[in-house]
C-alpha cells in the first residue's frame, strides 16, 4: 500500500488562480516566447501596498514603503509602483520625513549603479529613491546629483559621499546612516552581528562626522536591517533607534525618519496541517523510520547520527500564519523591550516617521514561472517508485532550492494533448530534473505530489515566484536563454499581456482593490 501524497499546495489568491486558471493562453504564451517563461501581476504590487498602507493608518504613522527592487528585475513592477497615485490621508510628500496632506506615495530601494538608474529611467521620482548597500563611487554620485536618499554603510562612505559633492558642487544629500549590533539596556537580547552598517556602540564617532559634513550632507533619519525573522530582536534595534535619535537632536541634528527595513516573510502555503505534516515526516525520514522524501536522501540540513537526529532544518518556514503586513502589525504592537510601550505609540509621541524596505512580502502573488514538460520516465527506485519527470528550465530558474521554499507546482494539461504515461490519472510523486547536463540539476530536491503524472507538452507552474525566486539566481548556462517576462493584466473582464519591457502602467492601470483581495 502506497502511503498518501505529501502534498504542499501554494496559496493562491484570486488573481494569481485566475491567470493560471487561462490554460489556452498560458500554453499559447510559452508555444511563443519559450520555456521557462515568468509571469508578472503588476496590479497585485498595488494591492499589497494598500494593504501595508493600512497597517499605517490603523497605527496613526506616517512614513514611506519602499520596495527592495533586487527582489525582481521586472520593468513592469516598478513603472507600476512609480505610477501609485497619492490621494488623502497621512503620509510622505516629496522626500523623506516630509509631511503633508497626502496619502504616503512607495518608494524604491535600490541596491546598485543599475538599479538606481533603472527605477530613473522607470518613472520614479528621486525622493522616492533609497540608495542602499555597497556603493562604489559612481552609484555614489548619481545618487547625489539626482538627490536620492543615501543610506550610509560606514564612516569611510560618509567622507568619500561628502568628498563628491564638495568637488562636484552638489545640493546637501539626504543621508540615514544604516546601524548595527544593537544591544538593549537592562535587557539580555543582543542583535546577531552583521557584516553591514555602523555598530551602534560607534554612534559618537558617527554623529561628529555628520557633523563634520553638515555642509554635504542631512541627516534626514537612521535605518536598521537585521537578517532575522524575530520580533524581539527587531524590538530591540527599534527602541535602540529612538533613543539614537533622541541623540541626534540633542546635538542639534533633526531627523524625522526611522527606517526598519524588510524581513517581513511571505506565507507560501495554503495549508498549514500540510507543512506541519511534511516536516514530521522528514524527520522520520532522515531517522530510516520511512522511506525516503529526497533524492538520495537529503535532509534540508538534518542528519542521523548513529539514530540521533542531528542539524537544524535549513529550510523557509513556507507557511507562515503571520507574514507580511501582518507581521508589520506585530512588530508595531509589540511592547518596547524596556520602556513597554507599544513600538508605534513610542513612534507617534515622538513623531517620527517609520520607513520599511519590504522585497519579497510586497511582490508577493505578483507573478509565476512556467516550465515545459519535456520528458516522463520511470525513476532508480522503479515502477513503484516517483517517476523522474524533465522539464524545459533548469534550477536557476526558479531557486526554490536555493532560498529553500517548498511548495508543489500547479499542473497545466495541454488541452488535446496525450494521456498521462501511466494511463491512471491518479496521484503520484515524481523527482522534477531540470535541462542541464549536471547530476546537480534539480528543481527539487524534495518527491512533489502531482494529482496526475503530466505529459510531454503540459506546463507546470511554479507560483508566488516574483519575489527572489524569479531571477535572482538566473543565469546562462550553454547558452540557455533566461527566461523572458510577460506583464498580465485584466481589462474590460479579459486578460491582456505584454512583455515586460513593453509594460507601461497607462491604461492598463486601475484603482488598488482597497483590502487587497485580488480582484482584477
Amino acid at each position: 500500500m502506497r502511503p498518501s501524497p505529501l502534498y504542499l499546495e501554494p496559496r493562491l489568491e484570486p488573481r494569481l488562480r485566475s491567470l493560471l486558471d487561462t490554460t489556452d493562453l498560458l500554453h499559447t504564451l510559452v508555444d511563443a516566447l519559450g520555456s521557462p517563461l515568468n509571469l508578472l501581476l503588476p496590479e497585485q504590487l498595488a494591492d499589497n501596498l494598500a494593504r501595508f498602507r493600512s497597517v499605517y493608518r490603523k497605527h496613526r504613522l506616517t512614513g514611506r514603503i519602499y520596495f527592495a527592487h533586487k527582489a525582481n528585475r521586472s520593468s513592469a513592477l516598478v513603472r507600476r509602483l512609480a505610477a501609485t497615485d497619492t490621494g488623502p490621508g497621512t503620509g510622505l510628500g516629496t522626500g523623506p520625513g516630509t509631511r503633508s496632506g497626502t496619502e504616503l506615495d512607495a518608494g524604491i530601494d535600490v541596491a546598485s549603479l543599475g538599479e538606481l538608474q533603472h527605477a530613473l529611467g522607470s518613472g520614479c521620482a528621486p525622493g522616492r529613491i533609497m540608495a542602499t548597500g555597497p556603493k562604489n563611487r559612481e552609484f555614489l554620485w548619481l545618487a547625489a546629483r539626482t538627490g536620492a536618499t543615501v543610506h550610509l554603510d560606514s564612516l569611510a562612505e560618509l567622507d568619500e559621499l561628502a568628498d563628491l559633492v564638495r568637488k562636484h558642487a552638489l545640493p546637501r544629500v539626504p543621508v540615514m546612516p544604516r546601524l548595527s549590533g544593537f544591544r538593549s539596556p537592562g535587557v539580555t537580547v543582543l542583535t546577531r552581528p552583521s557584516h553591514f552598517g555602523v555598530p551602534a556602540d560607534e554612534l559618537d564617532e558617527l554623529l561628529d562626522a555628520l557633523e563634520r559634513h553638515r555642509d554635504t550632507v542631512e541627516l534626514t533619519g537612521v535605518a536598521y536591517h537585521l537578517d532575522t525573522t524575530g520580533i524581539t530582536e527587531k524590538a530591540v534595534a527599534l527602541e535602540a533607534c529612538i533613543r539614537i535619535m533622541d541623540d541626534c537632536h540633542r546635538r542639534g541634528l533633526r531627523p524625522r525618519t526611522i527606517d526598519i527595513g524588510g524581513g517581513f516573510g511571505v506565507n507560501y502555503l495554503a495549508d498549514a496541517a500540510q507543512w506541519e505534516r511534511y516536516t514530521t515526516e522528514l524527520t522520520d525520514a532522515v531517522l530510516g523510520r520511512r522511506p525516503a522524501l529526497t533524492w538520495q536522501g537529503h535532509g534540508y540540513g538534518l542528519r542521523n547520527e548513529s539514530g540521533t537526529l542531528r542539524g537544524a532544518l535549513g529550510l523557509y518556514p513556507a507557511h507562515r500564519p503571520v507574514a507580511a503586513e501582518a507581521y508589520l502589525d506585530e512588530l508595531l504592537s509589540h511592547p518596547a523591550p524596556t520602556l513597554g510601550r507599544p513600538l508605534a505609540t513610542l513612534l507617534l509621541e515622538n513623531m517620527y516617521d517609520l520607513a520599511v524596505e519590504p522585497g519579497r512580502a510586497l511582490v508577493d502573488q505578483c507573478g509565476a514561472t512556467l516550465a515545459r514538460v519535456l520528458e516522463v520516465r520511470r525513476g532508480p527506485d522503479g515502477p513503484d517508485g516517483p517517476r523522474l519527470v524533465r522539464l524545459e528550465m533548469n534550477a536557476r530558474d526558479a531557486g526554490l532550492e536555493d532560498h529553500g521554499v517548498l511548495m508543489d507546482p500547479v499542473l497545466i494539461p495541454r488541452s488535446g494533448g496525450p494521456a498521462p504515461a501511466d494511463g491512471s490519472g491518479s496521484p503520484v510523486g515524481v523527482h522534477l530534473l531540470g535541462n542541464l547536463c549536471l547530476e546537480a540539476d534539480l528543481i527539487t530536491r524534495r518527491v512533489v505530489h502531482l494529482p496526475r503524472l503530466p505529459a510531454p507538452g503540459d506546463l507546470l507552474a511554479f507560483a508566488n515566484t516574483a519575489g527572489y525566486l524569479m531571477d535572482f539566481n538566473a543565469g546562462g548556462p550553454i547558452r540557455q536563454p533566461v527566461a523572458r517576462k510577460v506583464a498580465a493584466y485584466r481589462q474590460d473582464g479579459t486578460w491582456h499581456w505584454r512583455l515586460d519591457e513593453q509594460y507601461w502602467p497607462l491604461d492598463a492601470t486601475g484603482a488598488a482593490t482597497p483590502q487587497g483581495d485580488g480582484r482584477a
